[in-house]
């Protein structure tokens, strides 16, 4: 190989190695939207709607009043967000605590139309693009939990 030929090689390597990471640059920042996605819904539905059910703030108290279930529904309600927002930050938990969003979701959707006359009904169903998302990004983690699971049995 003369010495003409080594540095056009070496400009190609280093050409290739640019465009593989830029082709590669994608992919890592759709990981991190939707980390930061998942990190997000998490603190909201850990800090602004678990806690205050579960604190029995008066919005909150107020709200599962006019729902008519009690004061027991209010705190399951509370202790599934926080724990659905925890199992979001959770690698192998993201798929399942998502598609767990879903229903809970829906569930609101279905209680703010019949028994809060409908206000903020779009809220919920909203929320469930997100989750839907992060259900079928994280899918692959749905795999990993089942041989944890049989690890286990």
């Amino acid at each position: 190989m003369s010495q003409a030929a080594l540095p056009t090689t070496t400009a190609t390597a280093t050409a290739t190695a640019t465009d593989e990471s830029r082709a590669a640059a994608p992919g890592r920042k759709a990981r991190i939207a939707l980390r930061t996605l998942q990190v997000v819904l998490a603190l909201f539905f850990i800090v602004a709607s678990g806690l205050p059910k579960l604190f029995a703030a008066s919005a909150a108290v107020e709200s599962f009043d006019k729902i008519g279930f009690g004061d027991w529904y209010m705190y399951f309600v509370g202790g599934l967000e926080v724990a659905g927002g925890i199992a979001l930050l959770i690698p192998v938990l993201s798929s399942i605590a998502a598609t767990a969003f879903i229903g809970l979701m829906i569930g609101a959707f279905i209680t703010t139309v019949t028994a809060l006359d409908g206000q903020f009904a779009a809220t919920p169903l909203i929320l469930i693009i997100p989750f839907a998302l992060i259900a079928w990004a994280r899918r692959h983690h749905n795999a990993e939990l089942v041989q944890l699971v049989r690890r286990r049995v």
